[in-house]
Order: structure tokens, then sequence, then C-alpha cells
């Protein structure tokens, strides 16, 4: 999956009622210790420009396209494997160089299908950040793994390459669900790949399922869930579905070939997942992520704190200063989408950055903090937001906004000596309030 991975793996409903050295890293059992709350606390707090940063590799390619996918992924007209690895260790070094952070906190292996790459490429890569920033044995290194006989018979050379983190897209457990999706796995690749993963990297794997599926009802997906939790591991990503325009899946919604459920079925599923996930010891810590015993996604953490991110590969997403320049504002960079002409640029001038788009004012950056951090269940901690913004708290910014009072009326916002955050139910109501906050964000940001 492409970054930002929270670009894609985004659960916002409408506004209803109800991104070393060689050798294998270690594994471990926790991720950190205590309560999940400080987990996720603990995480990265970076400042706009850090000497830290975290780094996405995007692979484009898989062997073919499910039925709801819009993402940036292509199917191989020919084997240039090789070409890809040398670019992307040449592009990481290229903008490692230019952003001039020290220190690489987490390595994100997303896609397209990662896992159709050689284990060696991962291995590459990782050398080529060693050599040119700090990455502790201990960072985070996850890679997305597809779930076929393929992608499982790899996990064991990609944890000896230095992955200690798998993402599995189990999605679904009904192999007719995954036929209509046009997945390439069924649900016994899915549970074995997952056994596997934990067994080589045990309180380290995450599983990705999907609910609102093509003719789906919350009892089955009640039952689904519940098998699932009782053979994943210690993460779980949950997300709805979407049906993007251009896709095969949206042509056949559009047709009446199949009928998604309704609105207020998909909330009452995220509503019972929730419930459910908590049943079983996961404490949810992000719109769409639940953990248990402190496994959270350190990468993604660092998207969502603001954190400095390299993006490397066709089309990823980048957000960093480059200081090499003698630029220190930050930029919101991307990558040529298009992989041979990615290729092309890589191999002319040492990167492919397509767009580059300074973020100078304190605006936008003060958007993507509060988008991001109210995506987190314990929002936007009063020194995190001093951190972006020294010149005005959360309370001068939202406290007095006449609609921001009213959603704070309603107690589906939370503003008080912890910060600013949403109530259990003003989660999954985030992106009809976003709106209001941003509004009153940049009425108190302008002159």
């Amino acid at each position: 999956m492409t970054n930002v991975t929270m670009i894609k793996r985004v659960l916002f409903f409408k506004t209803i009622t109800v991104p070393f050295s060689s050798g294998s890293r270690r594994c471990s059992t926790r991720v950190s210790t205590g309560e999940l709350k400080a987990a996720v606390t603990e995480s990265a707090q970076p400042s706009p420009l850090s000497g830290e940063a975290s780094l996405y590799v995007h692979w484009p390619y898989c062997l073919r396209r499910c039925s709801y996918c819009n993402f940036n992924k292509y199917i191989p007209k020919a084997d240039n494997s090789s070409i890809m690895a040398d670019c992307l260790q040449r592009e990481t070094e290229t903008l490692l160089r230019l952003s001039q952070v020290s220190s690489i906190t987490s390595v994100f292996f997303g896609g397209g299908t990662p896992s159709l790459a050689h284990p060696s490429t991962i291995e590459k890569v990782l050398e080529s950040i060693s050599r040119h920033a700090s990455l502790a044995d201990s960072a985070e290194v996850t890679i997305e793994v597809n779930p076929t006989p393929v992608g499982m018979s790899r996990l064991e050379e990609f944890h000896r390459s230095g992955v200690n983190r798998f993402s599995i897209g189990v999605q679904s457990l009904q192999d007719k669900d995954l036929k209509l999706l046009g997945r390439d796995h069924n649900s016994q690749h899915a549970l074995r790949t997952l056994a596997e993963a934990r067994r080589l990297c045990p309180g380290r794997v995450s599983v990705d399922v999907m609910f609102g599926r093509p003719g789906q009802t919350l009892d089955s997906w009640e039952r689904e869930l519940s098998e699932l939790l009782r053979v994943c591991d210690d993460h779980v990503s949950l997300y709805q579905l979407t049906v993007e325009r251009g896709t095969a899946l949206f042509k056949q919604v559009e047709q009446g070939q199949l009928a998604l459920p309704a609105e207020e079925v998909m909330a009452a599923m995220y509503h019972s997942a929730r419930t459910l996930l908590l049943q079983h010891g996961f404490q949810q810590y992000e719109v769409s992520n639940f953990a248990r015993r402190n496994a959270v996604s350190h990468h993604n953490m660092n998207y969502w704190k603001g954190g400095q991110y390299i993006g490397v590969g066709p089309g990823a997403h980048g957000r960093f200063a480059p200081l090499e320049e003698g630029r220190a504002v930050r930029e919101a960079r991307v990558q040529t989408l298009e992989p041979d002409f990615w290729i092309q640029e890589v191999q002319h001038r040492g990167h492919a950055t397509r767009r580059r788009i300074p973020l100078p004012s304190p605006l936008g950056l003060l958007e993507e903090v509060l988008a991001m951090g109210l995506r987190l269940t314990e929002g936007i901690a009063h020194q995190h937001w001093h951190i972006f913004c020294p010149e005005a708290d959360l309370r001068t910014v939202f406290g007095t906004y006449p609609d921001v009072q009213n959603l704070l009326l309603s107690g589906h916002l939370i503003l008080d000596d912890r910060g600013l955050r949403c109530s259990w139910d003003g989660l999954a109501l985030l992106d009809g309030m976003l709106p209001t906050l941003l509004l009153a964000l940049e009425g108190h940001m302008s002159p």
C-alpha cells in the first residue's frame, strides 16, 4: 500500500448520528513496557525540523489489480526488479543526503505488493539507510505482505533481511468476498501466512481487515471478526470498504450488480467492531487502529504526530525540509508516479521528485497537525501543539469559537487539561467535525 499509509487507510464516516546493517533484526514480543497509552504518548514527539524522520519505500508492482483498488500500482510488463531495487537504493541515498536527517526511526515497505520484491531488495535499502543515517537495531521495519503461498514462503527471508514487523493484508476470511474483491489469496492462505508471521515475529504482526463489503450483514461481520480475533496477533487495522470512481467495483455498484450495506449498517459495523476488539483486549489508539500489549505502529504514529518522513519510490509522498539546499522550510513532496518514468528520472538525477510544495506558513502545517492528531484517541496534547504553534495554545485557538463550543457541549469533542481530542462517539464523526475546526484555525491564523 502506498504512503502516506494514513492517506490510503482512512476510516471517516459521513456526519451521521448513530512510510542498518545486514542481518536479522530481533523481534520482540513487546513493543514497549507499560500501558498502551504510554506507548502512544512516548512515540515520537517531533519538532517540525528535528534530525529524525521515518522512511517509506513504495514497491509499485502487483500481479493483479483488486476490484476496489485505485492506488498507485502497476502490473509489470517485464521483470525489472533488479533495476527497481538499484533505483530504490539510489533515491533513498539522495533524499537522505538532501534531508540531512541524522536518524531514521522506522521504515515501512508498502505498495503495490512489496512482498513480491526479492528479500535482497529490502536488505539493500536498509544498508543504504545505514550508510547515510542512524538506524537502530530496535527500529521498527515493517513490510506489507499479501498472504499468498508466495508471500508466506518469503517471510523468513524478509525477516533475515531486516524486517521485524509484518502487516498482513487479510481483508476477509470469506472466500467468496475475497474473490469478489479480486484478491489472489483465500482464507486458508491468510491463516497460514498469519501463523508463520507470528512464529517469526510474535507480538509484531498486524492484520488488515475490511468491512462494508457487498452483501455483508452486521451479524456476518461480527462472526468473521470474532474468528479473526481468535488467531490474530496484537495489532488490527480496520477499514471500511470505499468505492472509488474508475475501479471495477465502482462500475458494478453503479450498474446495480452489487449493493453495499447502508450507511447506518456500516456505522453499526464500526461500533460493533470497536466494542468486540475491546472485549478481546485491544485498545483503540487511532480511528482505524487497535493494539494490545503496546503493539502500536510507531511508523504511523510519526505520521499522525506531524513528524518528518521521507517517501521513496514511485508515487511516494514525503514531508521534510531539504536542508542540503539551504532550505529550512518543510516541503510536501511527491515522487513521479509511473515506474518507468520514475526509473529514468532516478537514473538521470538521483531522485524523481515530481512536485515540491513549500509549507512556509504555519497554517498549512498546523492543518496537518490538527487533522492527523485528532485521528488519535489521545488527541493533541497541549505540549505537542506548542511544538508547532508556540504563539497560541489550543484553548486560545479553539475554545472560544462558537461552532467548536457546540461540539464541546455535544460531547463529541473534549478540550481540557490534557489537550484536544474526540470522545468515543466523536471519533467516528471526525470528518464531520474537521471543517469546523479548520475554520476556527484559519480564522485565528488570518490577519
